[in-house]
C-alpha cells in the first residue's frame, strides 16, 4: 500500500480513499498499525478541523432518524457532514449487526456526506477503538462536521465525550420517574439534551420531559466550559424535521464561545493527553496477550487457582519479571 499516494487522495475529498484509510486504522495487524501512524502523521500536517459531535442515547430513541434529517440540514447549507456510526458488533463474527448505512438511506446518497458503520467490537464505552483516528483522517480529508453515533449502552457512554466537541444527549418523551433512567455520569457530560419525536400525541409529552431535564440541569455543578445558559434541554422531531435548526444554532454558538475563551483549545489538548495514557494502557495491555507473557501468565493464574500463591504475589512476580517492575506496598 502506497500510503503516500493514499494520504494525497484523502487529503482531495476522495471517498474511497477515506474509506481504504479508516479500514487500516481499524485493522489490528501491527503492519497495518504501523502503517496507519504513517498515514495519520502525514495527514496531521493539514491542520484542517472540523466540529466533533458526539451523540449518544438509549436504543430505539431515534439516533439514526435524527442523524439522517440533522445531516441532510447540514449538507443542503453546502456543509460536508462525516457519520461515524458504531453499531454493536455481532458476537459470533465481530461484525455490525445493524448497519446504518440501510437507515439513512437519504444521507448515505448524498455526495456532501461520508457514513461509515464500524463495529463497536466490545470496547466500552460504545465506541470503537479506532474511531477517534477515524476522525482525523475524516477532518484531513476536508468534511466540516464529523457525527460520532454511539451504541447507547449506559454510563460508559461518557467515553465518546473525549473524542468530540459537543456532546448531544438524545432522549425520548416519557412519564413518571423519566429523571431515574438517566445516569447523573452522562447527564454532568452532555452539551445538550435532546427530546427527540416531539410531534404528535407524544408532543406534549415531549415538552414536559423537556421541561423536567432543563430543571435537572440547572441543579448541576456549573462547568467552566460553559456560557450563562448552558447545559440545556430542547425538543426536536427528526421525522418532521421541526427544532434541528434552533438545536444547529445552539451549537454553533456554543462552539463559537468556547474558541473566543480557550476552552475549545484546552479541550482539544487534553483529549489529547487522554488518549495518549488509553493508548499507554492498551499497549501494556496488548503485551499480556503475547507470549510469553501470556503463557507466564496462565501458568501464575494456574498457581492462584490452585491455592499455592496469592493474587497479589503473582501480579507482583508478573510484573517484576516482564515490566521490571513491582506492585506498590
Amino acid at each position: 500500500m502506497d500510503i503516500e499516494d493514499l494520504a494525497e487522495r484523502i487529503l482531495s475529498g476522495e471517498r474511497r480513499a477515506l474509506a481504504r484509510g479508516i479500514t487500516l486504522v481499524e485493522s489490528g495487524r501491527a503492519d497495518h498499525r504501523a502503517m496507519a501512524r504513517d498515514l495519520i502523521e502525514r495527514l496531521r500536517c493539514a491542520g484542517r478541523e472540523a466540529m466533533r459531535i458526539g451523540l449518544s442515547g438509549t436504543p430505539g430513541v431515534g439516533k439514526s432518524t435524527f442523524i439522517e434529517s440533522f445531516g441532510m440540514m447540514l449538507v443542503a447549507q453546502g456543509l460536508r457532514v462525516a457519520v461515524l456510526a458504531v453499531d454493536p458488533s455481532s458476537a459470533r463474527s465481530g461484525g455490525s449487526i445493524l448497519g446504518d448505512k440501510t437507515r439513512m438511506e437519504r444521507l448515505s446518497r448524498h455526495p456532501g456526506a461520508f457514513i461509515r458503520p464500524s463495529p463497536s467490537q466490545t470496547h466500552l464505552g460504545g465506541v470503537a477503538r479506532r474511531t477517534r483516528e477515524a476522525i482525523d483522517l475524516c477532518e484531513a480529508a476536508g468534511y466540516d462536521v464529523v457525527l460520532i453515533e454511539t451504541v447507547g449502552v449506559g454510563q460508559s457512554e461518557t467515553v465518546v465525550a473525549e473524542m468530540s466537541d459537543l456532546f448531544m444527549l438524545l432522549l425520548a418523551p416519557a412519564g413518571g420517574d423519566e429523571l431515574q433512567g438517566v445516569k447523573r455520569g452522562i447527564m454532568e457530560t452532555a452539551d445538550m439534551i435532546l427530546v427527540n419525536k416531539a410531534d404528535g400525541d407524544l408532543k406534549s409529552a415531549a415538552t414536559r420531559t423537556c421541561a423536567d431535564y432543563a430543571g435537572a440541569l440547572r441543579l448541576l455543578r456549573k462547568r467552566a466550559q460553559d456560557p450563562e445558559g448552558f447545559p440545556k434541554a430542547l425538543t426536536v422531531s427528526a421525522a418532521l424535521e421541526n427544532g434541528l435548526d434552533s438545536a444547529w444554532a445552539e451549537m454553533r454558538a456554543l462552539q463559537a464561545w468556547r474558541r473566543e475563551n480557550g476552552h475549545f483549545a484546552r479541550r482539544r489538548a487534553e483529549q489529547a493527553r487522554f488518549w495518549f495514557e488509553a493508548e499507554v494502557r492498551e499497549g501494556l495491555l496488548a503485551r499480556l496477550r503475547r507470549e510469553p507473557v501470556k503463557g507466564a501468565m496462565a501458568a501464575l493464574a494456574a498457581r492462584v487457582e490452585a491455592g499455592e500463591i496469592t493474587a497479589a504475589a503473582a501480579a507482583d512476580e508478573l510484573l517484576a519479571t516482564y515490566l521490571g517492575e513491582s506492585l506498590p506496598a
